[in-house]
């Protein structure tokens, strides 16, 4: 089982910027997925980005391109998310998620989470 722990969630003014970051221990494969997904109250966990630490490859959702980088650090198991631009309807708890190879955007593949962190952008 592999554990998650993120940090860097807080409060912001619109047009501001936060990283996130989520460092993962236990077992890992040899490439793995880690993603940030966010949820507000009576949403579904909405998929934002994802890395896969090894190879690097990355996918990251039109809604926040431009505005948001996802990074990792593989010596590190650590991924961070990057967030400018910041916007009021950014405000939500964002979760980090984590799976073995490759997982995709769907919430349910991804075997691990992170306790989540709370992001309020305010106007």
């Amino acid at each position: 089982q592999v554990r998650l722990v993120e940090s860097g969630g807080g409060l912001v003014q619109a047009g501001g910027s936060l990283r996130l970051s989520c460092t993962a221990s236990g077992s890992t494969f040899s490439d793995y997925s880690m993603a940030w997904f966010r949820q507000t109250a009576g949403q579904d966990r909405e998929f934002l980005a994802l890395i896969m630490l090894r190879s690097g490859f990355r996918d990251v959702v039109d809604s926040v391109k431009g505005r948001f980088t996802i990074s990792g650090d593989n010596d590190k198991n650590t991924v961070y998310l990057q967030m400018t631009r910041l916007k009021p309807e950014d405000t939500a708890i964002y979760y980090c998620a984590f799976k073995n190879g490759w997982a995709g955007r769907m919430p349910n593949t991804f075997a691990s989470w992170g306790q989540g962190t709370q992001v309020t952008v305010s106007s």
